[in-house]
């Protein structure tokens, strides 16, 4: 089993290098970034010889990074998010089981507060008995699953939710008990209800019917 990390990027200089440490070492990293104007291609070729400049928007860079990948298992991570030390083990005993086609991690906001563990704790019910994880949760898919769904399609918002509602229809997608570790700076940014309200509001719409492409314009409108 040969797993291939994809991570999309955008000016994360500033996370980048951790996320990247807790990798470990002998796995193919291909990161592929959306035009920054900091360090990030920098920190990144420290690490890997896989640094791949594509049009930006998350599930596009995401596809393209698909599609040089050489693993079977294709595992994508935000920039901002930190694997746990046995995350391999966990991804592969969960794989042994032939009607798993995917899955993804716990979530961990790497900040104190019970703000955050409520948001932790909801986030993990949704994700274990809803089947709606999200790509804080460092989505892993086998390829041939990946390629036969078309992947995230180029969405530019949404488009983990997407996936996982089409992966499902291909086997069995498991929340793993191991925890990942994300960044709080996107509750931090705009406010822990803003935010959570905010991606309530734009994840009915996107249920309502309302296309990813107009929900990106709304969201960054």
């Amino acid at each position: 089993m040969y797993i291939s990390i994809i991570i999309p990027t955008l000016n994360e200089e500033g996370c980048l290098k951790k996320t990247l440490e807790a990798i470990g070492r002998g796995i193919e990293i291909i990161v592929v970034d959306g035009g920054s104007s900091d360090s990030t291609r920098e920190i990144a070729n420290d690490f890997t010889g896989k640094v791949i400049l594509s049009e930006r928007g998350r599930g596009a860079q995401m596809d393209r990074g698909a599609r040089a990948a050489s693993g079977d298992i294709l595992l994508f991570l935000h920039a901002d998010t930190s694997l746990p030390k046995d995350w391999r083990d966990c991804i592969e005993n969960a794989l042994k089981d032939d009607r798993v086609v995917g899955g993804g991690f716990s979530l961990k906001i790497d900040a104190k507060g019970f703000s955050f563990r409520l948001i932790e704790a909801v986030a993990n019910i949704r994700a274990k008995y809803l089947g709606l994880i999200y790509g804080d949760q460092a989505i892993f898919v086998k390829r041939d699953a990946f390629f036969s769904t078309g992947g995230f399609m180029g969405l530019p918002l949404m488009e983990d939710v997407d996936f996982i509602r089409r992966i499902r229809k291909k086997g069995k997608v498991l929340l793993l008990d191991a925890d990942v570790s994300t960044s709080p700076r996107q509750w931090q940014k705009k406010g822990i209800l803003r935010t959570t309200i905010g991606n309530l509001f734009f994840l009915s719409l996107y249920y309502a019917g309302v296309s990813p492409q107009r929900l990106y314009r709304l969201y960054y409108a």
